[in-house]
This record gives C-alpha cells, structure tokens and sequence, in this order.
C-alpha cells in the first residue's frame, strides 16, 4: 500500500511543491546563481523520493532557471550579464508589440482586467516584498499581452519575462535603495490608460520607455555593486 501512496504521490502532485518553493527561492536569489542542487539534499530537505525532485529539476531547466552540467550537477542558472544587451532588446520588441496590439484590439472586459492587475501590483509594492512584486509585475505585463489577442507574442513575452525576473529582482533593490518605486506603479498606470484610449503610438512609446528604464536602473545597480568591464549597451529611442 505504502509504495502506491509512494507511486501515485511522484506522479501527481509531489514535484509541484519542490518546483515552487525552488522556483521562488531562485527568483528572490535566495538560492544564488551558481548554487550546487543536489538531488539526494533536496529529498531528504522535502521529505519525498528523487523522483519528484528530479522532476522539479527538470520543470526548472525547462524555465532556464537551473542547468545541468556536463559531470551531470545540476546548478541554479548563472545570471548572464554579457547577454543583457541582447535579452532587453528581445523584450524591448516583444513588450512594444504587445502594448500596441492591445491598444489596437483592447475590449472592455480586457481593461477591468488590466487595470486588476495594476491594482494587484500597487498593493505589491507597499509590501515591499520583491518576490511578490515581480509576479505581480509579470501578471500585469501579461494582461496587456492578452488584450494584444496574439498567442504567439503572448508567449514569447511571458518567457522572456520569466527568464527576467531575477533580473528585476535586482531592479527593485535598486529602485527601494533610491526611494523610486513609486516610478513603477505610475508607469504602469500611464500605459493602463494609453491602452484604454486606444492609443497606439502613446502605449508604443510608453512600453519603450518602461524598458529603457528598467535597464538603466539594472545598469546602475551592476555598476554600484560590481566591478565589470562590460558593456551592457543601450536602447534606441523610440521610432
């Protein structure tokens, strides 16, 4: 009886418990980029077999958040300084295109939502809590990308903006260290309602500038805390 409970507990729900709670300690950087993950650690840490371990694992690999190395160690993700340039453009596109399309094709039902959503991330904000803040943050971002009614973008959006949310968590350390996070909610208010009047060239500009600042800030902060002689680039200015 005991190895049925075992069996039906690994192929249900059992990894899903270790995925979040690994999947929110790599996001707030509790669990630091480069972080050894040993699998026989992590089950005796959850109290359950490998299996479902080894299958949160791979449900973390999937979201680029921890990689395998070639003696088969699985680390959390290093954070990839040199490819920020590329990364920001990517999300400077994807964001840009989806904030268009969903002043273009916005319903009222898709505002209410949006405007939740911002709601939602104001309150985050007064909790100070980072890892709330960036799911919040995400959740607004993909309302618009749902207004945008494009699948395709859509999930391009929300995978780049997973693979940021390390990222950001350093932004809004940055942003609380200069007392700026009210930037934040006030931004995301602006593109609410360029979206809402149906402006389509506001809401272009306005996500480009979101981008901008985000890394701006990002910028400032590795240059604050970290000695690097890379060059992190920056954007063009909005066509």
């Amino acid at each position: 009886m005991s190895e049925e409970l075992e069996v039906k507990r690994v192929r249900g729900t059992g990894w899903k418990s270790v995925y979040e709670t690994l999947r929110h300690e790599i996001i707030s950087l509790a669990l630091p980029p480069g972080q050894l993950l040993d699998e026989m650690s992590l089950a005796e840490r959850f109290d359950m077999s490998r299996s479902p371990v080894r299958e949160a694992l791979i449900r973390l690999a999937g979201d680029e958040l921890v990689v395998t190395l070639s003696n088969r160690s699985t680390i959390v993700a290093p954070i990839e300084v040199a490819t920020f340039p590329k990364y920001v453009e990517a999300l400077d596109i994807a964001q840009r295109m989806n904030t268009r399309l969903a002043a273009s094709l916005r319903t009222d039902e898709d505002i209410k939502l949006i405007a939740k959503r911002q709601k939602e991330f104001e309150a985050a904000v007064k909790t100070g809590d980072h890892l709330k803040m960036s799911e919040a943050n995400k959740a607004f971002h993909m309302s618009i990308a749902y207004a945008g009614k494009n699948p395709y973008l859509a999930n391009f959006y929300e995978k780049l903006l997973s693979q940021g949310q390390r990222i950001l968590h350093l932004h809004f350390e940055y942003l609380e260290r200069t007392h700026d996070g009210y930037l934040l909610t006030d931004e995301h208010t602006q593109m609410l309602e360029a979206i809402k009047d149906r402006n389509v060239d506001l809401a272009d500009e306005l996500a480009h500038l979101h981008t901008r600042q985000f890394q701006e800030n990002f910028m400032t902060f590795m240059r604050e805390n970290y000695t690097t002689n890379i060059s992190l680039g920056s954007l063009k200015a909005a066509e």
